[in-house]
């Protein structure tokens, strides 16, 4: 059950920027997925303790690994992996700040720390409240952690555009019909590309070029709509090529 399927986010673009949250059921695969790659792993830490030592060393043993998978593994995961563990990844999830950009080490422990406290050892029950109780199906952890979990947006295949385009791609294009404001909009998303999240990025992308491709006549068929969005911006500029040199996309 879910109080809300979408968190719509207002971008200083002027585009409303949609992230698709995560309910309870792929959330509790995810977690199912996770628990159970963490829970093997501690009973086998704990088995070779027995084996080499006595109760006292395995019991500290498993309190260690308890820890370590329950605090370090999903902070590690988080924050190295894009915000996604090895059971989000197979759920297609993905944890982001509330504003649709990566998850930091910060907020990532303040959400996994608050996890112990609302996870297994209290059966989950004050996590699912949370979620069904929140409008943007977050847990206690999210929600002191400024944090989402959203169902992962497919980033599309992009080619990366050679440093030098040939003028001819883009100059003949008529982007009279493109005015300051939408222009602005188009280098703002340019200029925070990269502090975005994959998926949002290129939703934010889709989005932006789906307004603006009508507008402009002669754009060849098939561009990759962030591609568009540089070729759009050196047209209107005059320039001799887009500002693809600057910084590379994390799509290639």
């Amino acid at each position: 059950m879910e109080y809300e399927d979408r968190r719509t986010i207002a971008t200083p673009e002027g585009v409303q920027l949609a992230l698709p949250l995560a309910g309870i059921g792929t959330r509790f695969l995810q977690e199912l997925i996770d628990v159970l790659i963490g829970g093997t792993a501690a009973v086998i830490l704990v088995l070779f303790a027995f084996a080499i030592g006595d109760e006292m060393v395995a019991t500290i043993v498993g309190a260690a690994a308890f820890l370590v998978f329950y605090v370090g593994y999903f902070v590690l995961f988080e924050v190295a992996g894009g915000g996604r563990t090895i059971g989000s990844r197979a759920a297609g999830l993905r944890v982001v700040m509330d504003g649709g950009g990566p998850v930091g080490l910060r907020a990532s422990l303040i959400r996994n720390v608050i996890r112990l406290l609302e996870g297994l050892p209290t059966s989950y029950i004050p996590a699912i409240i949370s979620i069904l109780a929140s409008k943007n199906n977050q847990r206690l952890g999210d929600l002191a952690a400024g944090t989402l979990v959203v169902r992962d947006v497919k980033a599309p295949a992009y080619e990366t555009p050679k440093l030098h385009i040939p003028p001819a791609q883009f100059q003949s294009w008529d982007v009279a019909g493109v005015g300051e404001s939408e222009l602005m909009a188009v280098r703002t998303f340019l200029d925070r590309r990269h502090s975005f999240a994959p998926g949002p990025r290129a939703a934010l992308a889709a989005e932006l070029a789906t307004k603006l491709r009508p507008r402009v006549p002669g754009v060849r068929p098939g561009l990759h709509d962030e591609q568009f969005l540089e070729y759009l911006a050196a047209a209107k500029s005059g320039a001799t090529a887009p500002p693809v040199g600057g910084s590379p996309s994390p799509y290639s």
